[in-house]
């Protein structure tokens, strides 16, 4: 395991990963890794990383970065940093014409927590600041009238694409979004409830928010109401048990308490 410690964080291990990569075979898989990373915490031990984890991160991505980041994953096993195979959890989230007809149409409904709108609303204001700053710097670049080998040139408008694509899409989602009012009835897990869980093999307890998939992140306790273990736990009991179908095996837990969020973003058991 060369200098790594014991119990690594994610960036350690991703950095290890990627130095013994071919140079060639690196550069296609860095930008998948390191967003993998990010999403789940740079600093979270890999130790700590969880099925739950790696399937959300799987409703956030396209096919093809499935294959860069379950070798990523594999290596993680290989060379014992965490004691589950968490590859075969990573799965893109398959996209029906019907669902794709209905974006396209721009009908479909968004629910969103209060701090999840007000977390989308300061991105997008924060992207809108950074395309003032790209379009200056294209002025710039274009006022070098050499256009033959201007890098600094394409690299500004390739980056005035990627921020107009994501603040296209913020407006969209805050355009349709709906803010999720007060609701005390905790008699059945629901959208925007924080679901206190014990895992049956372990014992381990954690909890989690159930969220629409924008504002979704295990590492930050958010779960998406799409993903396995979302659509297991909701509309279940307190006392219940839920399994979950993965590759890798079935993942049982029970519901050992139900939260509910109130309107202002406060979480409290009733």
């Amino acid at each position: 395991m060369g200098n790594i410690e014991h119990n690594p964080t994610l960036t350690q291990v991703a950095d290890a990963f990627l130095s013994h990569l071919p140079p060639e075979e690196r550069g296609k898989i860095q930008a998948e890794v390191s967003k993998f990373v990010r999403w789940l915490g740079s600093s979270r031990q890999v130790k700590d990383i969880s099925p739950v984890d790696v399937a959300s991160y799987g409703e956030q991505i396209i096919p093809s970065a499935v294959k860069p980041l379950r070798s990523f994953l594999t290596y993680i096993r290989k060379k014992g940093f965490s004691s589950i195979n968490l590859a075969p959890h990573l799965r893109a989230k398959k996209t029906s014409s019907k669902t794709a007809t209905i974006w396209q149409g721009g009908q479909a409904q968004v629910t969103l927590t209060a701090q999840g709108y007000a977390k989308l609303e300061k991105e997008l204001a924060s992207l809108k600041s950074q395309r003032s700053r790209v379009i200056e710097e294209i002025q710039k670049a274009a006022a070098d009238k050499d256009f033959r080998d201007n890098a600094p040139l394409a690299a500004a408008r390739e980056q005035k694409a990627h921020l107009e694509g994501r603040i296209q899409g913020l407006e969209a989602t805050l355009n349709l979004a709906r803010i999720m009012g007060e609701d005390q009835d905790i008699s059945r897990a629901k959208f925007g409830d924080t679901v206190v869980l014990s895992d049956l093999s372990s014992g381990k307890e954690f909890s989690y928010t159930l969220v629409d998939p924008r504002e979704a992140n295990p590492a930050k306790g958010k779960l998406s109401v799409a993903s396995p273990l979302g659509k297991a736990i909701l509309d279940k009991e307190k006392g219940q048990t839920v399994e979950v179908v993965a590759p890798a095996g079935t993942f049982r837990c029970r519901i050992e308490n139900i939260m509910a969020l109130s309107t202002e973003g406060e979480v409290g058991p009733q």
